[in-house]
């Protein structure tokens, strides 16, 4: 029951905005090394829809030693972002 409807109040936010990540010059792709897991992680992350914050059970794909891209699914839409590092946890 809780995660039925921990899954419709993510559904509602993700309709009431964009999803955020981080930029290009924030990435420093260019500058940073940059590890791509070919079986990802399972992991609790940060993100945000507009300006409102959810954590979500989500995958990290690939990292910098400063921020993970993680891709996630809210109803049957995936969705990928890069967050911070420290907007990450191991899930449990």
């Amino acid at each position: 029951m809780d995660r039925r409807i921990s899954d419709r109040v993510l559904e509602r936010t993700a309709a009431q905005g964009s999803l955020q990540t981080l930029t290009r010059a924030e990435l420093q792709l260019d500058l940073l090394p940059c590890t791509t897991d070919p079986h990802p992680k399972a992991v609790r992350a940060w993100i945000r829809f507009g300006a409102t914050p959810v954590q979500v059970d989500a995958e990290a794909c690939m990292w910098t030693p400063r921020a993970v891209a993680i891709r996630f699914h809210v109803g049957t839409r995936e969705y990928r972002c890069w967050v911070w590092a420290n907007a990450v946890d191991p899930s449990p």
